[in-house]
């Protein structure tokens, strides 16, 4: 038996607004959903999940639909982007591979 996940506030208005941005930037296009979905490679009720805002929906699918109909998520150019991605993983090379929880240290005065 599975429970259902809970999510944030914060979370669920941020993917309801990427949501909203994505059908207002769809009826810019004035693509129907079907159509989206088409050039998506996805069902339509995928494309219904992700304009709803559900957190469900894939990350890679809201992304690629994102960029479709002209959403910008991060940079407006694709340079930026690469050079942020790259900048990043720089960083991330810096740091250990692995992250250990700190040990709790042990107050045994009593």
């Amino acid at each position: 038996m599975s429970t259902a996940r809970t999510y944030s506030k914060y979370t669920l208005e941020a993917t309801r607004l990427l949501g909203q941005q994505i059908k207002l930037g769809r009826k810019q296009q004035r693509w129907s959903e079907t159509e989206l979905a088409q050039r998506a490679g996805i069902a339509r009720s995928t494309l219904q999940k992700i304009e709803k805002g559900d957190p469900t929906a894939s990350l890679g699918l809201v992304f690629e639909v994102a960029a479709l109909v002209g959403v910008g998520l991060f940079d407006a150019d694709r340079r930026g982007l690469a050079e942020r991605s790259a900048g990043t993983a720089t960083l991330l090379t810096l740091l250990p591979k692995r992250v250990h929880a700190r040990k709790r240290e042990l107050d045994d005065d009593f």
